[in-house]
């Protein structure tokens, strides 16, 4: 009885998988999804560290001779990361179990949520389902996506509980817990916001005070002020005055419109595929459908919101959204509670838990990858003290790993990444040579393929990269 009480309680399973994902949390940055968006984020970590601690200047070391300034999402999380280093000496993989535990509390908050407005077996079942989800591996990445998520969803049920009155003695707690999440985690990643459309089904509630809903208006503008501020001007501000532009703040619609319209297949997949695989999707379908059927206007109601509000994410990021997989993180959680509806809606409690069982060890498997890290790529790990041997810290670097700033981070310098075709261009090599480049770096197997410089002189060679001096 003790053991089926356990197996029950849904603060077992985050436990569980959480231990799971401990498996390599100490891994560099270096597996096969995503190294290169992870690498961005713990270069700017590193910097507050090394360089310059104040937040409202991140830096990244692929700008060249320029300082690295850029705009880019608000970098709390980056934050976190030099917080933790400035105590306990940096290393690669604090990030990891940083956002591991934040996500972890973001599924306590999600399961509390929906327990609030669905049965506890619904609110179960989500909460597997989302575990298992895209994040599971993007929650013990050193991204912000499942990180920001933790705090709308968080956000949201302290909204919730300001806006329902469920809590009247800590109602002012709540209502400044709910500003307070939800602006971070806005900050934190933008399109993660989308997920606030849900508060319309209490705007439209006649039953709650109109008092209450304008206080609740009051504060939400308050927490997106900044939000606001950073984005639209600080950012563009950061990218014109350093003269380096780094991030995505997307296209227009029409002409995402038409990039999703020409990537449909890669865009779908992203849903029945990407986000919680084929079982889970199946029971999506079945959950949906059967909201319909079942007048069940909180679940479809809750469906059409988001959709409505995730398409806008979707048209803004056109081709970006088709071939990215971390654009679909926001919009799981939706889809794990509707998934979650429809399978407590199966009368059969074997075939319930036949059918949990087999989404998570659908869901993990096809995400086992994410764990391992090849060994051509583990070689990077000596970048650094082989370009000790012949260069200064503060030598500007040339790499040919093409778009990818992963193996600049390991090579701990600043420079520039490019192709070997453009490093094969010796008015380009002269002209960055005026601008400070004193080393090249020419990768053999990982990120990049061997070429040869021979107008230059090689001071470094091994089976994995050269090095040459300028």
């Amino acid at each position: 009885m003790n053991i089926k009480i356990l197996f029950r309680d849904i603060r077992f399973w985050i436990f569980f998988f959480f231990v799971i994902r401990l498996i390599g949390i100490t891994d560099p940055p270096l597996e096969i999804g995503h190294n290169w968006r992870q690498s961005t984020v713990t270069m700017v970590a590193r910097n507050f560290l090394e360089v310059d601690n104040n937040i409202f200047f991140p830096r990244i070391d692929i700008a060249g001779e320029k300082t690295g300034i850029t705009g880019m999402e608000f970098p709390l999380f980056n934050y976190l990361i030099y917080l933790v280093a400035k105590i306990f000496g940096y290393q690669h993989w604090y990030g990891r179990l940083i956002n591991l535990l934040v996500s972890c509390v973001g599924l306590w908050f999600f399961y509390k949520l929906t327990g609030k407005y669905f049965t506890r077996q619904t609110a179960f079942n989500a909460t597997i389902i989302l575990t298992v989800s895209i994040w599971f591996q993007f929650s013990r990445k050193i991204m912000p996506d499942t990180f920001s998520m933790s705090l709308i969803l968080a956000s949201i049920y302290y909204g919730s509980n300001y806006l329902d009155n469920t809590s009247r003695k800590y109602a002012l707690i709540h209502l400044i817990f709910y500003g307070f999440l939800m602006m971070l985690g806005t900050l934190s990643k933008l399109p993660s916001a989308f997920l606030l459309v849900v508060f319309a089904v209490f705007v439209f509630n006649r039953g709650i005070p109109v008092k209450r809903k304008i206080v609740f208006f009051v504060v939400s503008f308050i927490g997106l002020l900044p939000v606001v501020l950073w984005y639209y001007y600080w950012v563009p501000y950061l990218v014109e005055e350093f003269g380096f532009l780094h991030f995505f703040m997307g296209k227009s619609i029409s002409q995402g419109f038409g990039e999703i319209f020409q990537n449909l297949n890669e865009t779908l997949e992203k849903f029945y595929e990407t986000a919680i695989k084929f079982i889970a999707f199946a029971l999506f379908i079945y959950g949906l459908a059967l909201s319909f059927v079942k007048n069940d206007r909180k679940i479809y109601l809750i469906f059409i919101l988001t959709f409505i509000s995730f398409l806008i994410i979707i048209f803004k990021a056109g081709h970006t959204f088709a071939y990215h997989s971390y654009y679909i993180v926001p919009f799981v959680p939706v889809m794990a509670l509707i998934a979650g509806y429809g399978l407590s809606s199966i009368r059969n409690s074997k075939l319930a838990i036949i059918l949990l069982i087999a989404l998570s060890v659908e869901g993990i498997a096809n995400q086992q990858h994410d764990f391992r890290i090849k060994d051509k790529d583990k070689e990077l790990l000596s970048l650094e003290d082989d370009l000790n041997k012949v260069s200064l810290p503060d030598d500007l670097i040339l790499i040919n790993s093409g778009e990818y700033p992963t193996p600049m981070y390991f090579a701990h310098r600043k420079g520039w990444v490019n192709s070997n075709e453009q490093i094969r261009d010796t008015n380009y090599i002269e002209s960055l040579k005026d601008k400070g480049l004193k080393f090249v770096v020419i990768l053999k197997k990982s990120f990049g393929n061997e070429i040869s410089l021979s107008s230059y002189k090689k001071v470094f060679e091994n089976e994995d990269y050269c090095i040459y001096e300028l």
